[in-house]
């Protein structure tokens, strides 16, 4: 259970594993002393003193000692050198702000944020401490929450201007965690479109490092998470912080080491070309960021963000529930179909085993290709002479459910759109238009936008009767203006733009709750806990080359459960790295997430078609175990030849084992894989093989897995208890 308590000017935030500790120093100065192992109490002389400062009975800061203190809130300017977490441009100019101590209280549960996805729950307790800076009248609520069942803590801001003059916030991070060495690896998620969260880690030196972006969407070159490992941290032993935005649009995440040798991390919306006006009375919210910590390495971290997603920021409807495996039709027919192709691709589909038939782009306006029509979300009568509502009912009735793409963010300058209304689409007036695969962005900071996208969507759905739906977004910012706002307000734009996003999907998802969300953005350009509040599933990549989705996934598992990973079996050729990989080592790759298909089952072989089938129905059989269990990295794709993970269901009676070798070697041993999270003294048996085991035998051997010969050879094994 979670409890915070106030002793001795300190609060404590704890439950049965992790503490989280604030101190109230004298003068106001509020101070963050531990984040951790659960501790009931520390000795604040004795954390003073290791910053070179006087005791907590006299504390004042003498020059330059705010430099030394793990301020919970920073500012720039008075005193502390490095990088703060707040700047607020007052009516003078000046840029410092001095925030101490007014008052705090506790509650239950925790409170929304206003315009802004955030965790829920009623198993948790939150702290609220408020915060004033008595020049300019600035208040900070500073808001705390730690969980009975999960070891994470989160936090938020919210400035209040209670003032008289004006104010331009021009950083407001969400985060800002303070430890005293810098002994630590920094762990990062890189790469590109077709290359997303590769994990990246390099040790901590002097200076700031970190990852950002400016693209307007959070994570197609980097991921809003990072971690702090000690050096010797591996994947299921020793110290871990991870850090992670509850934020889709663009952030920060840095963390500095300094003169003295402690680490500040830093994460939050970025404050490059980030600038909001408050006039007095307004307030401005920063997006929720989660901290979790582990001493059970990157894999006991993980399994900390995945619990906390899945209990309190997932929409719940869909967590237990085991979604449809679908059948997707853009690798199949990519713009050239019309309504009898499309039928006949289901109706292979549905022989297959698959539950959901979901028609790509293409279906509206006179769209043959990828240069018109986006915003005209009508039916295109040459290939749905019958429009959506037949359709829809022609894969019905293959006992079939039916889901449709759209991308409702965009506008084609080839529109009927964007010629009634091109003052919708983001531009900067004067300058020429930048396209990106020949589109528009729209201003979703606009009401009248939002407006637009809910009916158009509401009407989509309603007509199809479709029960899931595809939502993309397939291009960075550019032309970052927007004709809504005033000249001294357009630094507000990118932030606007996803607060408009957020009360969009709000608005749908509450009016269509039974309709499957499922997010995307060239792939995973807009993976993040943000997003998985409203779509409880994401498209992993557009790569779905089997070999390549074993580092994708790989590395998005380290902040996020397997659970919200869109992941297919596509045709071969692959359609991205035109790599041929066997049926079954793009079966083992797509069991890593929310299963289904991107091809043609009309094209397949009889040996891949019932190989289909097989696969559906084990699919469902194990549904369970492989998205609602304790996952494990077991042997990764940036170290080695081989993948490995697993996972074990809740009670440790099943457990799936998925091995994937990239490249065929000569004279090799087959992999002996170290399984993780079994009951040690149960007996397993492998159900492919008849083989008995004990747990403690697998987890301190491991598990031979011989493979097949040739490259991208893979296994999948289930044991039962």
């Amino acid at each position: 259970m979670s409890e915070i308590t106030f002793v001795n000017n300190l609060y404590i935030l704890r439950n049965d594993h992790i503490s989280y500790i604030l101190a109230v120093l004298p003068g106001g100065f509020l101070a963050h002393v531990h984040a951790g192992a659960r501790l009931d109490s520390v000795n604040m002389d004795n954390l003073l003193r290791h910053a070179g400062l006087p005791a907590a009975a006299d504390f004042t800061p003498k020059e330059g000692g705010l430099e030394w203190l793990p301020q919970a809130y920073p500012s720039f300017g008075l005193g502390d050198l490095r990088e703060g977490a707040l700047t607020v441009i007052a009516g003078d100019g000046t840029r410092a702000v001095d925030l101490r101590f007014v008052d705090a209280q506790v509650e239950d549960g925790k409170p929304a944020l206003p315009g802004l996805p955030a965790t829920f729950g009623d198993a948790c307790k939150t702290l609220t401490v408020r915060l004033r800076d008595a020049h300019t009248g600035l208040e900070a609520m500073l808001y705390f929450t730690i969980f009975d069942d999960c070891d994470a803590v989160t936090r938020s801001a919210r400035l209040v201007n209670a003032g008289d003059a004006p104010l331009t916030v021009t950083r407001a991070m969400s985060f800002c965690l303070d430890l005293p060495d810098h002994g630590y690896d920094l762990v990062t998620l890189s790469g590109g479109w077709a290359r997303e969260r590769a994990v990246v880690r390099r040790p901590l030196v002097p200076g700031e490092q970190g990852v950002s972006t400016r693209s307007g969407a959070s994570s197609l070159q980097t991921s809003p998470f990072l971690a702090l490992a000690r050096p010797e941290v591996t994947e299921h032993a020793g110290e871990v912080y991870g850090l992670s935005l509850l934020y889709s649009g663009n952030f920060a995440a840095t963390a500095s080491v300094y003169q003295h040798g402690g680490t500040r991390a830093l994460i939050g919306i970025n404050d490059r070309d980030f600038a909001w006006r408050l006039e007095p009375g307004e307030a401005f919210q920063t997006p929720e960021a989660a901290l979790v910590w582990s001493s059970e390495g990157l894999n006991g971290m993980s399994r900390a963000f995945h619990r906390l997603w899945n209990k309190h920021l997932l929409p719940q409807r869909w967590v237990n529930e085991r979604r449809p495996i679908l059948l997707n039709s853009w690798e199949a027919a990519y713009f050239d179909f019309d309504e009898e192709k499309l039928v006949s691709i289901a109706a292979a589909a549905k022989e297959a085993g698959a539950e959901l038939f979901v028609m790509d782009d293409g279906w509206f306006g006179h769209r043959d290709d990828d240069f018109s029509s986006l915003g005209d979300w009508v039916p295109d009568p040459k290939k749905l002479p019958a429009g959506l509502g037949r359709l829809g009912e022609r894969v019905r009735a293959l006992g079939l459910q039916f889901g449709i793409w759209m991308e409702p963010e965009m506008v084609s300058p080839d529109s009927d759109l964007y010629r009634a209304h091109p003052e919708w689409a983001m531009q900067i007036p004067g300058r020429e238009a930048v396209l990106g695969r020949h589109q528009l962005i729209l201003d979703m900071s606009r009401a009248d936008v939002q407006d637009f996208v809910i009916e158009s969507v509401s009407r989509t759905l309603r007509d199809s009767g479709a029960t899931y739906l595809k939502w993309d977004m397939n291009r960075n910012f550019s032309n970052i203006g927007s004709t809504a706002l005033p000249p001294e307000r357009q630094g507000e734009l990118p932030h606007r733009y996803i607060l408009g996003l957020y009360r969009t999907l709000d608005v749908l998802t509450k009016a269509f709750p039974d309709v499957l969300f499922e997010g995307c953005a060239s792939g995973g350009g807009r993976f993040d806990a943000g997003m998985l509040y409203y779509t409880p599933q994401i498209w992993c990549s557009d790569d779905t080359d089997a070999l390549c989705r074993c580092e994708i996934q790989y590395g998005t598992t380290l902040a996020f459960p397997p659970s919200t990973m869109g992941s297919h079996v596509s045709a071969v050729p692959n359609h991205q790295t035109a790599r041929v990989t066997p049926m079954q080592a793009r079966f083992a790759a797509a069991l890593g997430g929310q299963f289904g298909y991107e091809l043609d089952p009309r094209k397949l072989t009889d040996d891949d078609r019932a190989a289909m089938s097989a696969q559906t129905d084990y699919v469902r059989r194990t549904f369970e175990t492989r998205m609602n269990g304790d996952f494990y990295r077991l042997l990764s794709p940036f170290e080695g030849n081989d993948t490995a993970w697993m996972t074990v269901n809740a009670d440790r009676t099943e457990a799936v084992v998925t091995v994937i070798r990239s490249r065929s070697l000569p004279n090799t041993f087959p992999p002996l894989v170290r399984l993780a999270g079994l009951d040690p003294d149960a007996a397993y048996t492998v159900e492919e093989t008849g083989e008995r085991f004990t747990g403690r035998e697998l987890m301190a051997l491991g598990l031979c897995c011989p493979l097949p010969a040739g490259d991208a050879a893979s296994l999948v094994y289930t044991l039962k208890a």
